[in-house]
């Protein structure tokens, strides 16, 4: 299964966790992360707001999955009177602890931090998320025994510690998607479209070979769909179009190549994404990274 496939090559970069404390009748109000953050309850219990105006509660061993640019809080399980604002989401990897303040012990811990998931090589797992994800994995103690491993590994880190902790957060990862998508229905919206056959297989054929001339009738044909009813189904369930999913696979497998190859021609690695065309390729480069592909040491993200 295609699902299978992606799953057992994820792509994931973990920052440094910070350990946040929220101390009885506190909140701690965080603004809009600029990739997906998760929050870990390590002990105690309360809630997650969002702006939205959500509100989900916490306990030991669950999982907040909150996505890029939702502002939220971490709040005790009592009434909040105070707030704590944390200046920027960013900051959060750089400080070791974030607390609320008070001089009474904490009544939540959670560890706290950005991850960047990608499945596929090419597209965030948690892109088309548009609201705070809550999963209670208490019952698996895989999950709190990968997240003790992170921490540990952050404060003593050695060699190999960065795929140290990808592989670990992979396994909280592969734990949290089977929880979510256990149920009849898969609460994240990139990973219930794979249970369409259909667009599974017409996603495949654009991941196995992101250079071949594909359009839209060509991918349709692939998913057996018409036209119209692909394209439409396409983007409702990616939040992309046939061609612009085409497009972006093509310009991260080339960002790929130009990290790898420090020596490979613009020209070459354009031709090899499927863009006839350098100065096209160039500007669909720089529009989407912010950086032009000639810029090899620059840290693409």
């Amino acid at each position: 299964m295609l699902l299978d496939k992606l799953l057992s090559s994820l792509d994931i970069h973990v920052e440094p966790f910070s350990r946040c404390e929220v101390h009885p009748r506190q909140r701690l109000a965080l603004p809009g992360p600029e990739r997906a953050m998760l929050h870990f309850v390590l002990m105690g219990s309360g809630f997650v707001l969002s702006a939205t105006g959500t509100v989900q509660p916490l306990r030991p061993c669950t999982l907040a999955v909150v996505p890029k640019g939702v502002r939220h809080s971490l709040e005790s399980s009592g009434e909040a009177i105070t707030e704590c604002l944390a200046d920027t989401a960013e900051s959060i990897p750089n400080a070791p602890v974030i607390s609320t303040a008070s001089t009474a012990p904490p009544e939540m811990i959670a560890a706290c931090g950005l991850v960047k998931v990608r499945v596929g090589t090419a597209i965030g797992l948690f892109d088309e998320l548009k609201d705070v994800l809550v999963a209670d994995l208490s019952d698996i103690p895989q999950v709190q025994s990968a997240f003790k491993g992170i921490l540990a590994e952050q404060l003593d880190a050695g060699p190999g510690s960065e795929a140290m902790k990808a592989a670990l957060m992979s396994q909280c990862l592969v734990h949290l998607f089977r929880r979510l998508c256990g149920s009849d229905t898969c609460s994240l919206p990139w990973l219930a479209a794979l249970e369409d056959e259909r667009l599974a297989r017409a996603l495949d054929r654009i991941l196995q070979s992101p250079a071949d001339p594909h359009t839209v009738e060509s991918l349709a044909d692939t998913a057996s769909m018409s036209r119209s009813v692909f394209a439409q189904t396409f983007a409702s369930a990616f939040g992309l179009p046939p061609m612009s999913m085409v497009r972006r696979i093509r310009l991260e497998r080339a960002r790929r190549l130009l990290e790898q190859d420090d020596g490979l021609p613009i020209s070459t690695v354009a031709l090899r994404v499927g863009f006839s065309s350098r100065s096209h390729f160039s500007r669909l480069f720089k529009s989407h990274f912010g950086v032009s592909p000639g810029a090899r040491h620059t840290q693409l993200s």
